[in-house]
């Protein structure tokens, strides 16, 4: 079982086989693939814990771009969810058979269902690296916490980083390209030591999207800390996720630390595979009708996808502060609502 404290001990890149949609709507296929990753060479695997409410308030929002592309997002988050009620059985299967299993709580409402489980450490992925309010209760736990950092800025990854350290240090941070899946040429490993250098936290792993295993293989080959992959059973399933997915056997070369001699040296900054996940943060919703002069508070406000507003990193600034106008259940805060952001 992973622990954080012994960190030090590890002589290799620990690799998490990250389950996600690729249950396919199976409880069955689900419980399967936390038994192959393990079998196959993970180290330690994820699941997500959510349900389509906690993540968007529109029902009607349709993704304009990229992989899924014309798919209407509530729907996706319906077909992609692992149901609260499969948890019991996933994490009583993991440690009966002394799995490391975690999950990516995506809401305050998921944590606190999660955290009844006792997981050994929580994630926190790249779109709700901004959600200030999600981090820091996550944090209170004083459990580790592993960051995914696509699409942020190095201010916006410390901006996180001192939350987490107000509680703890025990924090990974992974260097992600949020493209899905993502093109070889957006890979930028270096990127990884200027993480380091700009935050101090020395476990920095990799969130790899790509389709294939050239880069996680340069990346282990670059000594990264832990290497997280979406995994599936089948490459032709009808998953969401399976385009940036590695198979068993795929994984099992992961595992034995097979290296890449190409090396991904790109100076590009902008990776234009993320421009069509920029949606998928989170921005600051009402909850319910507010009134002209109404003050924020959390009894009104929450932080949901998709991110076409006032992002979540706001959402501390703007609490007690004072509506400049009358706000509609659903409707996504601006700039314009508020008196002295």
């Amino acid at each position: 079982m992973f622990k954080f404290n012994d960190i030090k001990k590890f002589k290799r890149t620990l690799i998490i086989a990250e389950l996600s949609a690729n249950h396919c709507g199976s409880k069955k296929n689900f419980l399967n693939h936390i038994l192959k990753a393990k079998e196959f060479g993970a180290d330690l695997v994820k699941i997500q814990t959510y349900e389509p409410k906690d993540m968007i308030v529109n029902k009607n929002f349709e993704i304009k771009s990229g992989l899924w592309k014309g798919k209407n997002l509530w729907k996706l988050y319906k077909q992609a969810c692992t149901p609260f009620i499969w948890h019991k059985d996933a994490f009583r299967l993991a440690k009966k058979k002394n799995i490391t299993l975690f999950s990516t709580p995506f809401s305050l409402r998921s944590l606190i269902f999660l955290k009844k489980f006792k997981p050994p450490l929580y994630k926190v992925a790249s779109f709700e690296l901004t959600d200030h309010k999600l981090i820091n209760e996550i944090a209170k736990l004083k459990k580790p916490v592993i960051l995914s950092t696509g699409l942020s800025t190095l201010k916006e990854i410390n901006s996180s980083v001192k939350i987490i350290k107000k509680y703890h240090n025990k924090i990974i941070l992974l260097y992600c390209v949020s493209g899905y899946p993502t093109p070889l040429k957006e890979i930028n490993l270096k990127e990884i030591e200027k993480i380091r250098n700009g935050t101090g936290i020395k476990q920095i792993g990799f969130s790899d999207h790509t389709d294939g295993l050239e880069a996680s293989l340069e990346a282990i080959n670059n000594e990264v800390f832990m290497i997280e992959r979406h995994f599936t059973l089948k490459k032709n399933s009808k998953s969401p996720d399976v385009k940036f997915s590695i198979n068993p056997e795929e994984l099992k070369i992961l595992k034995n630390y097979s290296l890449s001699k190409k090396v991904f040296n790109t100076s590009k900054k902008t990776k234009v595979s993320e421009n069509s996940s920029k949606i998928f943060r989170r921005s600051i919703y009402a909850i319910k009708d507010i009134k002209k002069n109404e003050r924020f508070s959390d009894k009104n406000i929450g932080c949901f996808r998709p991110c076409l507003g006032l992002g979540s990193e706001n959402y501390f600034k703007i609490l007690n502060r004072k509506s400049k106008k009358n706000i509609r259940k659903n409707e996504v805060l601006k700039k314009e609502h508020i008196n002295i952001l």
